[in-house]
């Protein structure tokens, strides 16, 4: 055996198998880098998902409204509870607003209006008040703008700053 052989092996290992402080600093890092891409795309999909069934419900509602006024000569329920049907909250645990318009108050101060201030519906409202729980009448304002709402009677449903 020669020498340069002989040194190589009875040299003690200076690094043991395993990850150094640096290692794992690096890994911790581009762990924190993943978790911070992956974070808010999961909150938009679900942002995106709640929007979706606040559509299907009130599409689902507008729907057994049609059929109560087509069984009920013409009137409109001046509630959803006359519907005879489970009235499902929005996805944010609040109810569902409706306003029968043929009943409503004269005048056009307690409809929903769009950003030029003409009413949104001749028939009903019917919308949720969105993820902050809040909205006023005029859909230009800051707390409408996440609204979800009928508009153009029943033409669109969808989220109030999209109207």
């Amino acid at each position: 055996m020669g020498q340069q052989e002989h040194r190589q092996r009875n040299k003690p290992e200076s690094r043991l198998g395993g990850f150094g402080l640096f290692d794992l600093m690096v890994t911790v890092v581009i762990a924190a880098m993943l978790v911070s891409l992956a974070v808010p795309a999961y909150d938009r999909a679900v942002s995106r998902a709640q929007i979706a069934k606040a559509v299907g419900d009130i599409n689902s509602l507008s729907l057994a409204i049609e059929q109560y006024r087509l069984h009920n000569q013409d009137q409109m329920p001046d509630a959803l509870l006359e519907l005879g049907i489970d009235i499902p909250l929005d996805p944010w645990g609040q109810p569902y607003v409706y306003l029968n318009i043929q009943t409503a108050p004269p005048g056009k101060g307690s409809l929903r209006k769009d950003g030029k201030l003409n009413p949104l519906n001749s028939d009903f409202d019917l919308y949720s008040r969105g993820r902050d729980g809040v909205s006023k009448l005029p859909l230009n304002a800051k707390e409408s703008r996440d609204d979800i709402v009928r508009a153009n009677d029943g033409a669109f449903i969808g989220l109030a700053e999209d109207y």
